[in-house]
């Protein structure tokens, strides 16, 4: 699909370009040698782009003097802004970093006073070449939206659209759109809906497209690649994020990989498939365990999602690290990857579902420990969507579906949701995770 093209710095978004992979930074932005140095080894690792958090005005000076590190270093990796709460922020900042991301949902309490500022933001974007991702998330649409049009996939495209809408009155065109949801078939359903609205107005804006809050292990590489390959199937998609619930590094293998796969540069390791009675049977011969987890993802996520086939069996063989041939059916692996995947693009479930977000400089706790103990202590629960989130930001809103959430308050601090609501605020980060399992118990009878 032809789009248009963003400059963001020395990296080209759209057009003909090819697939650009991203990622974002998990230190505190106002440490900036840690910052600094986990931008470089982002950077060295192929990062196309790198995002920083930047919570409120006082943060700007640390952006500046991370910037300025790194061009002193050689690293001319453009630098996103990531912005929530604060469109004063986002005014301060943009003459800082090669490309603003803002969330239409939290850019300002009033959605009236956010259109101005954000009319503002285009003409500082304007004088100093800076590019503009529009984030939309499905747990922050903003009641103006939900009001109207639920808190549904084609809500998130018409919210996107009333900002670009605004972006082609201004004559501004350097800008990049994200719909991001931890729910597969929410995320296509809305990058798909938005692609039509675009098409329709006549002006295809280059897309952002991820997963938001995967998870982490197996199972968050898996989802990831069952919803931004079924997007990207279709030629929805020119740059990606694949957000694990771990160190932001580990996430750009899985990205390279689908970029060289939807750019053509690499081919599933498949080597048949029959389908019968709905059920397609697969050979694979892959040389690695995590190249036939993310070939099984990207090969049958779309059919699943799209319910071209209602079931899954995988067969054939990899090569473990040794370079030993291991069989797929023997060894359980086949039986293991389809739950995984089938579970992904929400077709079963065999296991608790697991909504975690990577984690960035607006977490206060350790989040990967706490979300491998929640893990470890609900893995029988089946059935029961669990979200782990690092802060307020995104936290409430994108475990809108989630039947208990466990969120960051900052302070070491946690709050306790049940479904939308917090149960028990303040709760010390060392005993949060007893205290989820209690409140589960009790509402469960037994655990």
């Amino acid at each position: 699909m032809k789009t248009l093209t963003a400059t963001i710095g020395n990296v080209r978004i759209g057009g003909e370009s090819p697939i650009v992979i991203q990622t974002m930074c998990n230190t505190h932005t106002n440490d900036t040698d840690a910052t600094t140095e986990q931008c470089v080894r982002l950077a060295e690792a192929g990062s196309g782009l790198i995002r920083i958090t930047v919570p409120g005005p006082s943060d700007v000076e640390a952006v500046k003097t991370i910037v300025a590190n790194l061009r002193s270093r050689g690293i001319d990796t453009p630098i996103v802004a990531d912005i929530h709460f604060s469109s004063q922020t986002a005014l301060l900042v943009a003459p800082v970093v090669e490309k603003v991301r803002i969330n239409p949902g939290n850019f300002h309490r009033d959605h009236s006073e956010a259109r101005k500022q954000f009319a503002a933001l285009l003409e500082v974007c304007k004088k100093h070449g800076t590019a503009i991702r529009i984030g939309v998330n499905h747990g922050s649409l903003g009641s103006y939206i939900t009001d109207r049009y639920g808190n549904t996939p084609q809500a998130m495209a018409i919210a996107a659209m009333e900002w670009l809408r605004m972006c082609i009155d201004s004559d501004f065109f350097n800008v990049v759109v994200s719909l991001k949801s931890s729910n597969t078939i929410v995320m296509v359903e809305a990058y798909r809906e938005l692609v039509r609205l675009m098409t329709e107005e006549g002006h295809i804006f280059p897309l952002h497209v991820g997963v938001t809050e995967a998870g982490n292990g197996d199972s968050g590489r898996i989802k990831s690649c069952v919803g931004i390959s079924t997007l990207l199937s279709e030629g929805i998609g020119n740059t990606i994020r694949v957000s694990l619930t771990e160190d932001p590094e580990n996430e750009l293998p899985v990205a390279e990989y689908l970029a060289a796969r939807y750019d053509h540069r690499i081919a599933s390791s498949m080597t048949s498939v029959s389908v019968s009675d709905r059920k397609a049977v697969a050979t694979y011969d892959s040389p690695s365990r995590e190249r036939l987890l993310e070939d099984v993802a990207c090969d049958f996520g779309k059919p699943l999602i799209d319910r071209e086939i209602d079931s899954l069996e995988i067969v054939g063989q990899y090569l473990d690290e040794a370079g030993t041939p291991i069989s797929i059916e023997g060894s359980g692996l086949g039986e293991y990857l389809v739950d995984e995947v089938m579970q992904a693009s929400r077709r079963r479930f065999y296991k608790p579902e697991y909504i975690a977000c990577p984690g960035c400089g607006r977490t206060m706790y350790n989040l990967q420990d706490a979300f491998e103990e929640v893990k470890k202590k609900t893995s029988h629960l089946k059935g029961t969507v669990i979200a782990v989130m690092g802060c307020i930001v995104n936290g409430p809103g994108e475990m809108a579906d989630a039947d208990w959430g466990y969120v960051g308050e900052g302070n070491h601090k946690v709050t306790i949701y049940r479904k939308k609501e917090p149960v028990l605020r303040h709760v010390p980060e060392s005993e949060a995770v007893d205290k989820l399992l209690e409140l589960i118990a009790n509402d469960r009878g037994s655990i």
